[in-house]
């Protein structure tokens, strides 16, 4: 208590007023809207950390289930063929960064089943035996086994909704079309060759579950008709740190070799999903605009209340920048509470949406999230601290800014004729 009573005065008027004693109706009033204006910041910054959260976790969710099927890192050939692709194993395996190798080969096909089926894939020819170096695909078998991929056996494993697609399930036949084809006297006919289905997998990703398929890496190279893997591909200890390794993998290669990390294969959808994210923000924030503009009415409505308290207060030597700085602290503490409360709120939810939204799931007897549209059953939540800090800054500013006009209103206030009624 003693530590506000040391205050400069200006604090001492601004938290007063902040507080709005109930001496009248009207000042009732000025203190119920301030109250819908601390309420309407706290929702917004809540509302907007949880909602970059989840965000943050649907990104961190998606992406985990792509690694389960993707390299952290792809080093390929820009001629198609790497013959030299044991000894380039062997020398990119000193970073202390990679963990595993395997190599690879990729090419695009269409692939028909019945004769009316047709649909086009990414096939990838592997080694079954090193591909869990990289990728945990054999993990993600639903059905059949992934060692089934044998040299010579022209076995293909398949994404679940690309065999829905194609009507098929194991032990069936597709037949893979290449768009590279084979000149003969009739013309260009395409490559094509009967697989049999061996197994079924499932990444959690609808992209690869739809367009990605699997065969043993001997048989890609007979279709294609080369000789060696197209190139390799890397796991790295931290993943977060793939660009930066790339970067430096790319300085201990030959030119006639390309190293790109896991968010530039994916670009595209990362960037989606960025834009997402800002978007998203800019709306948001646009909540907390209107909440912190709120108090725009609420401190001209306090100005004007307060006329005759402001006249008595300059004829007692206040200046007129002390008058503003009143109405400054009032309306940031304002600002400051809502923002304060706001990021508490934000934060708990967050942190704990994995037991908030099942209860409330129980509770109303819904499912918000159904794995077989969505492919995931829960709400995910990755909540960033930088993201918070941003919130909780960006809150205050707009709160603060939102007090200047009223403030620069009451410091013109003349006492004369402030007080020529009273």
């Amino acid at each position: 208590m003693s530590m506000i009573r040391n205050l400069p005065y200006e604090w001492l008027v601004g938290l007063r007023y902040t507080r709005a004693g109930k001496r009248s109706s009207r000042n009732s009033f000025i203190s119920f809207i301030s109250l819908i204006s601390m309420s309407g910041i706290a929702l917004g910054v809540a509302a907007l950390i949880i909602i970059l959260s989840v965000m943050n976790g649907f990104r961190k969710d998606v992406t985990d289930h792509m690694l389960s099927v993707l390299a952290h890192v792809e080093v390929f050939s820009k001629d198609g063929s790497m013959p030299d692709w044991r000894e380039q194993a062997k020398a990119l395996s000193k970073h202390p960064e990679v963990k595993g190798y395997a190599p690879f080969v990729q090419t695009q096909a269409m692939l028909l089943h019945g004769g009316s089926e047709l649909r086009p894939a990414v096939v990838r020819g592997v080694l079954p035996e090193q591909e869990p170096n990289v990728s945990d695909l054999a993990g993600q078998v639903k059905q059949g086994s992934f060692n089934s991929l044998r040299p010579g056996e022209f076995n293909i494993v398949l994404g679940v909704d690309l065999a829905r697609a194609l009507h098929v399930t194991v032990g069936d036949k597709v037949t893979m079309a290449l768009a590279k084809g084979t000149v003969t006297p009739a013309g260009l006919v395409p490559r094509m060759r009967s697989f049999t289905v061996a197994a079924l997998f499932r990444a959690g990703h609808p992209e690869f579950d739809a367009t990605l398929a699997f065969i043993h890496i001997e048989d890609a190279q007979r279709m294609l008709r080369i000789d060696a893997p197209a190139g390799l591909r890397l796991r790295l200890a931290d993943m977060h740190r793939a660009p930066e390794v790339a970067q430096e993998l790319q300085r201990m290669v030959p030119p006639s070799l390309t190293v790109r990390d896991w968010s530039q294969l994916n670009a595209t959808w990362f960037g989606a999903v960025q834009i997402e994210k800002r978007m998203m923000f800019v709306v948001l924030t646009l909540v907390v605009a209107v909440a912190a503009f709120n108090l725009v009415s609420t401190l001209v409505m306090t100005v004007t209340d307060k006329q005759a308290d402001i006249a008595i207060l300059r004829t007692l030597g206040a200046s007129p920048r002390s008058i503003m700085k009143i109405f400054v602290i009032q309306g940031a503490l304002v600002g400051v509470l809502g923002a304060l409360i706001g990021v508490s709120g934000g934060v708990l939810i967050a942190t704990n949406i994995d037991v908030i939204v099942p209860f409330i799931e129980k509770l109303l007897g819904v499912q918000f999230l159904s794995s077989d549209i969505y492919y995931i059953s829960t709400v995910p939540s990755d909540m960033h601290w930088p993201d918070v800090a941003v919130i909780g800054v960006v809150s205050v500013v707009l709160a603060f800014l939102a007090t200047i006009y009223p403030s620069w209103w009451a410091a013109r206030v003349k006492p004369a004729e402030a007080l020529r009624y009273e």
